[in-house]
This record gives structure tokens, C-alpha cells and sequence, in this order.
């Protein structure tokens, strides 16, 4: 069931990329229409003034990928462990009409209807949450949006939580979810990730907190080396040199969260491979680029050895068996990998399904399924707004499956760590293409766009947070 969800949801990405690609082709010759009439109808040069114009107008205001309307709900529902409590803001402030008594550390949605202004339709419409958090939302946002109050428990229960929009209006009543108090950084967990630093995006304060942590990698990720093409190499050695330096570092930078050597695996499986693998289970599948057909070039730094090693083919069955051999080792009560539904990477996708289609009979189950989303099907900005600010619920405007909310409150010195532990990754180092550092410094100076003060890539932005967001299903 979840790898045909899978499958529908990356279809659903690739057609709304077809859409926007085809509304923007559609746009532009509407322009070049417009201004070739104002060429020749009034005066001649005013095409060759509205052109670059209009261009810095779009690489600063309408550039998003964004594949819905601003206007529509979130659509989300919750399961039963989730209690509902009614609550009004009165001048800003947020009242439960119930008292309420919290731990500290349960997970808080507030359920709220933001209206942009006008001017928050070209600059970017947030809510600031007392003055410890400010959440982003879509610039012309008019609906139901979802609030994290995690770790605001105190100011919340004592009637103190004062909620201010920035270009945005607060309306009607609020409704608080509450997600039950679940420290999981108490369990062993083991992280899945699909590539080399997916798992520190996703869950590096997690992992780092744990009493016992595994970090297990799927794949080598040594595809798009051009970075390392303009070393001089070809394009298979370029690929096969960024395999390697992606192998070490997901190996390597855990031990900078105190994660031992022995508990770092890689199962150096190709890039972008996993489906083609799932496909057609027993057939070895080659990397698409590093001229490889044998995984164990990229395993060589692994402290264990496991199934797969004993050929090095590139196959689901393999996979199965080495994901097997490591939950048995394991043991992990707590599983952390991609959300079957709101992550639409194939490999997510597929990785999410092999660690389920490996616990199918076997002797060892985990407690707790945790599930992360590293990209979003609809918005590519997600999480919007700044390095150091809190993550609201993402965007989803169908209400499919009903999971618990939960999130972990990251302090200033969690953060940094998590930001120079993306920093040792390879692949998050090489600089923007010029255009990307372009567009960037035109939002910076017309869209109050502010830079990430830890780094160039977007995934410094995106997870260096207050909060480390995820969905979790007990077994």
C-alpha cells in the first residue's frame, strides 16, 4: 500500500512541475506579446526598458515553486491521541476556554485562518509567537494554517502567548491539538536516511540526544558530480570520487553528535537506483554514472560486515537482506525515515518502503514508526522563512492519513552544531550557480529575503530551525 502511494505521489510532482513549466511558458509569450504591441503601438524603447524590469520583478516576487493557491486550506486531520481544545485570540493574545495542564514537552498545533495584506503579497506574511519564534507562511495566504507552539507550554497555559501577524491578519477561532508528551530521545532509534545528510537535515538534534542511535544509509549518492568534473576528471571518476567523499560522511559526521564509528552504516546502493531495484527485485541495477555495478567500493568504510558484501550486487533482495541483518543487530525502538506521502523523492520513497518490506516477519519490531520530509510535493520553500525560526505543519491540501505530530524544540547551541555538522557534508559545500546567487541577492534587497548566517546551500536555511518536525505511528 505505501510504495503504490509512493508511486502516485511522485506522478503527482512530475505533473505539477509539467503545469508550472507550462503556465510559465504560456506567461512569458503572453508578455513578449505585450510588450512587442507597446514596441510598436507607443514607443519603441519601451519594451527594452520593461524587460529587464519585468525580469527582476519575477526573480524577486515570483519565483517560488509553489503548486497551489495561497487561498486554499490546509487540510489536515489527526488521530485520536491528538485532543482538540477550543481557544479565541483577544488583542493578540490566545485564551483556552478550558484550563489546561501540560508537561512541558507535548507537541501544540494551534489551528488558525491567516488573511494576507496587500503587502504580503510581495513580502513574506509570518506570525510571531510571543518573542522566542516568528513561523512563514505563502506570500498572498488566505486560509486554515497550522501552528508549532511546541515549547511554548508556560506562556501558553498562563494566558501570555501574544500571536502578532506581519503582513498577514489573524481571524476568527483558534482550535489547540495536543499530541501526547513522548520523549523519545529516551529509546534506541535508528535513523534511515536515503542519502548522505538526509539524516542530519531531518533529525540530527534527535539523533544526537538519544540514549542509543544507529544512522543507516541507503545510497552512495554519487550522481550530478560536475563540481568534481571541473577537477579535471572524467565524468565516471568524478561520480566515483563523490560516492566516496558522501560514503565517508555519512559514516564521519555523526561522531560529531557523539554517534560511535560501529554505529554508522553504508549500504552503498546507487543514487536514484532504488526504484529501478524495487522494480525487479533479483537484477542488479548500475550506477548511472560512476560506471559501477558492485556497491562495495562505497562500503569500504562500513565497521561491520553485512549480507551484501558477500557479492556487492546492486539489488532489492540485497538491500532487504542487509536492512534485516541490521534491525536484528539493532534492535532499534524507534525508526526514523521519510514520510510515505508528504516526501516525494523516489528514493525516499522506496527506502521508506524496503525498511517495512524488511520488517514483514521478522523476529524484531520497533515501537515507534517517526517519519520526516526532506522535500514537499507543492512548495520547495518549505520550511518557509528564516535560519533559527520555528516549522509550522507543511503544506497539504488532502487529509489522506491521519498522523501524530511530533517535534522537538532545538536551543541556539543544538543548532549551530546541527548547522556545522551540514557544513562537513560534501555535497551541501560547492557554491550556487550564478543565477541562484543572483536571484537570492534580489529578494534579499526587494523581498526582505535575509540569508542563513551558516551557509550558501538552502538546506542550511530550511534545517537549522527551532524545531525538528516529524509524524509518528506506534506499532
Amino acid at each position: 500500500m505505501q510504495s503504490r502511494a509512493g508511486v502516485s505521489g511522485v506522478s503527482r510532482k512530475q505533473q505539477l512541475l509539467k503545469r508550472h513549466r507550462r503556465n510559465k511558458r504560456l506567461g512569458l509569450l503572453v508578455g513578449l506579446l505585450v510588450l512587442l504591441a507597446l514596441g510598436i503601438f507607443v514607443q519603441w524603447w519601451l519594451p527594452l526598458l520593461l524587460l529587464p524590469l519585468l525580469w527582476v520583478a519575477h526573480e524577486a516576487w515570483f519565483a517560488d515553486h509553489l503548486f497551489y493557491s495561497p487561498a486554499e486550506d490546509y487540510q489536515y486531520q489527526f488521530p485520536p491521541d491528538c485532543v482538540a481544545h477550543s481557544a479565541e485570540l483577544v488583542d493578540g493574545l490566545v485564551h483556552l476556554q478550558s484550563p489546561l495542564q501540560l508537561g512541558g514537552d507535548e507537541t501544540l498545533i494551534l489551528q488558525v485562518r491567516l488573511k494576507g495584506s496587500w503587502l504580503g503579497r510581495f513580502l513574506d506574511p509570518a506570525v510571531s509567537l510571543g518573542s522566542e519564534d516568528v513561523q512563514t507562511f505563502e506570500r498572498g495566504v488566505n486560509g486554515l494554517r497550522y501552528l508549532n507552539l511546541t515549547g511554548l507550554a508556560e506562556p501558553l497555559t498562563a494566558g501570555r502567548l501574544r500571536l502578532r501577524g506581519r503582513y498577514c491578519r489573524l481571524m476568527g477561532e483558534a482550535q489547540l491539538w495536543v499530541a501526547p508528551c513522548a520523549d523519545l530521545r529516551q529509546r534506541r532509534v535508528m535513523v534511515i536516511a536515503p542519502h548522505a545528510d538526509d539524516a542530519e537535515l531531518a533529525a540530527f538534534g534527535l539523533y544526537s540526544q538519544a540514549e542509543e542511535t544507529w544512522v543507516v544509509t541507503l545510497t552512495a549518492g554519487e550522481i550530478e558530480a560536475e563540481h568534481y568534473q571541473q577537477m579535471g576528471l572524467e565524468k565516471s571518476e568524478a561520480a566515483r570520487l563523490k560516492g566516496r567523499l558522501r560514503a565517508w560522511d555519512s559514516i564521519a559526521v555523526p561522531r560529531w553528535a557523539g554517534v560511535p564509528e560501529s554505529r554508522c552504516v553504508q549500504l552503498g546502493y546507487f543514487c536514484l537506483q532504488l526504484p529501478a531495484m524495487q522494480a525487479a527485485p533479483a537484477e542488479p541495477m548500475a550506477s548511472r554514472e560512476a560506471g559501477l555495478v558492485d556497491t562495495r567500493l562505497f562500503r569500504q568504510f562500513n565497521p561491520l560486515s553485512l549480507p551484501g558484501d558477500q557479492d556487492g550486487a546492486p539489488t532489492w533482495n540485497n538491500l532487504l537482506a542487509d536492512l534485516r541483518a541490521l534491525l536484528l543487530k539493532a534492535r532499534p525502538q524507534v525508526l526514523v525515515m521519510p514520510h510515505p506521502t508528504l516526501d516525494p523523492h523516489p528514493d525516499h520513497i522506496c527506502a521508506q518502503a524496503a525498511v517495512l518490506e524488511a520488517l514483514q516477519g521478522l523476529e524484531w519490531q520497533p515501537e515507534t514508526l517517526l517519519c520526516y520530509a526532506n522535500h514537499l510535493h507543492d512548495n520547495d520553500r518549505w520550511p518557509m522563512g528564516d535560519s533559527g525560526a520555528g516549522i509550522a505543519l507543511p503544506p497539504q491540501l488532502e487529509a489522506t492519513q491521519a498522523w501524530t505530530p511530533y517535534s522537538l524544540v532545538l536551543g541556539l547551541p543544538a543548532q549551530c552544531d546541527k548547522a556545522m555538522a551540514l557544513g562537513m557534508m560534501h555535497d551541501l559545500q560547492p557554491p550556487a550557480p550564478f543565477k541562484r546567487r543572483l536571484r537570492r541577492l534580489l529578494q534579499r534587497w526587494l523581498a526582505g529575503r535575509r540569508p542563513s548566517p551558516y551557509g550558501e546551500n538552502e538546506f542550511f536555511r530550511k534545517a537549522v530551525r527551532r524545531h525538528e518536525l516529524f509524524w509518528r505511528r506506534d506499532l
